[in-house]
């Protein structure tokens, strides 16, 4: 007799100082399932400790609801404004700080990598990946862009990844946005 496998409830971060999104998925063998998703949306006129504590708040709140047992959350690059790239270092870290305050196992993954693993190709547009998202899942409609990129990120995790480097990337490069 086979046994049943258990589910693994993964959550997925794409975090944005304005709206951060999070997705919530279920792994069970190689079959994934659609639980959540949505975003964390902040005052633009509010002050930067507000808009933390409102990322910070919202994820622990998702992290009670949905009970997820691993997280993923997307590396941030440099950006043309170094200005902009702390402001979303300060939301990316409020982020991790609830994860990890929740004692859950934190990975990360570059936008390269998240994009390889949904949509095999690491230069997709962001309408590709809502699109394999939205067919992955099984979903009735698209997703929102912050939305989708979250469940990606969850969705590369449950592909096999278990952290930055761990898609098989040893000894190969990128070349047009492949690994290779």
């Amino acid at each position: 007799m086979l046994k049943a496998t258990t589910p693994i409830r993964i959550l997925g971060i794409d975090p944005g100082l304005r709206s951060t999104g999070f997705g919530v998925i279920d792994k069970a063998g190689n079959t994934l399932g659609y639980v959540a998703s949505g975003c964390i949306k902040t005052d633009a006129a509010g002050s930067l400790p507000d808009r933390i504590k409102t990322i910070l708040d919202g994820i622990t709140e998702i992290i009670a609801t949905y009970r997820p047992q691993q997280a993923a959350v997307e590396i941030v690059f440099v950006n043309v404004n170094p200005q902009s790239t702390l402001l979303l270092g300060q939301a990316r870290g409020a982020a991790i700080a609830a994860l990890v305050t929740a004692d859950l196992p934190v990975a990360e993954y570059t936008a390269l990598q998240v994009k390889q693993a949904v949509v095999g190709h690491g230069k997709a547009a962001k309408e590709q990946v809502q699109g394999m998202v939205a067919r992955l899942l099984a979903l009735p409609g698209m997703p929102s862009a912050d939305a989708a990129d979250a469940l990606a990120c969850a969705i590369a995790h449950a592909h096999g990844g278990q952290g930055m480097g761990a898609l098989a990337t040893l000894g190969k490069r990128v070349r047009g946005g492949r690994l290779v």
